[in-house]
């Protein structure tokens, strides 16, 4: 049995069981009725089981035929759905854009790639949230949520984003203090600038190939803002643990450096959450499109720079 020949006799069969009609169904389809009649009879063949019951009056589905017909209707759910998205996509966008984001990484990230998203398309205008608190996809009023986290969310219509990888960052001054910084053990153990916790120690992760450690350091300036920490880090108040993307321009500048920087520390995710299929037009579409290659292609020039 191919399986591609049934694909098509699939879709009939579907909208047979849902006319009862092999009329009505050949209409919907722009098909013949006796091309709807073939398609039927070959995969009957083909399965080795009735799946119809016809007389002159009336068609009735067998049992297997009702059973098999659920993987039908699927298929042909998403066959209208692939369409739709495609034909959608190249619509000319326009309407509203209502997102949610993060403080820190919608300020830096998201709103560059919005101002190049606005500018191309004239006919959007964009309601954009920065907040850090938990999202709600059911009752948030919004088209996109941007989240971060370690794990995947935990909703239906998710897209991963980008890697935020996180660093250790100090202005060279501060880190003058100090003798030769060449590995993990050599790290001072206090002035760490942290998210703010219950707790005043954190242990730092460091990996690198089969290396594995644990550092464990004490804080005593504990902020909720990557942005604040590093404004710290630039008065140089001490080492601030931050996502990389925070610290790329002041790095690039000279005002502050990554410390052991061939050592990986922790990685978390950022996540596209869609509302919902219905909300799925083509402008939201595009501007995740737009998103996911703007950040991939700023991640791409920090490296070579």
């Amino acid at each position: 049995m191919n399986n591609i020949d049934n694909l098509t006799s699939m879709v009939v069969f579907a909208r047979v069981v849902e006319t009862l009609s092999f009329t009505e169904a050949a209409k919907s389809l722009r098909l013949s009725k006796s091309s709807v009649s073939r398609e039927i009879a070959q995969l009957e063949v083909r399965l080795g089981t009735q799946l119809l019951n016809r007389t002159t009056r009336k068609i009735q589905v067998t049992e297997v035929g009702m059973s098999y017909y659920q993987y039908c209707h699927r298929i042909l759910t998403e066959a209208q759905n692939a369409e739709h998205f495609i034909r959608n996509f190249h619509e000319e966008p326009m309407g509203s854009l209502r997102l949610i984001a993060p403080v820190s990484f919608g300020s830096q990230c998201i709103v560059p790639a919005l101002n190049s998203f606005i500018a191309g398309n004239i006919h959007i205008s964009v309601d954009l949230e920065l907040t850090d608190r938990t999202i709600n996809m059911e009752k948030d009023q919004c088209d996109i949520a941007i989240i971060i986290g370690r794990e995947m969310p935990h909703h239906s219509l998710t897209t991963p984003l980008i890697d935020i990888t996180w660093g250790l960052y100090a202005t060279p001054d501060y880190i003058r203090q100090f003798s030769s910084i060449e590995k993990p053990d050599d790290l001072p153990r206090y002035d760490y600038l942290l998210f703010r916790g219950p707790a005043h120690t954190i242990s730092l992760p460091f990996r690198k190939e089969r290396h594995k450690l644990d550092i464990e350091v004490r804080s005593r300036f504990r902020i909720n803002n990557s942005v604040a920490l590093m404004s710290s880090a630039l008065a140089g108040a001490g080492i601030a643990y931050l996502p990389d993307y925070v610290a790329h321009e002041a790095v690039a500048e000279g005002k502050l450096i990554r410390l052991l920087p061939e050592w990986n520390m922790d990685i978390y995710q950022a996540w596209i959450l869609f509302k919902s299929e219905s909300t799925l037009s083509s402008r939201v579409q595009q501007f995740a499109y737009s998103l996911q290659n703007k950040l991939k292609q700023n991640l791409a020039n920090r490296k070579s720079s």
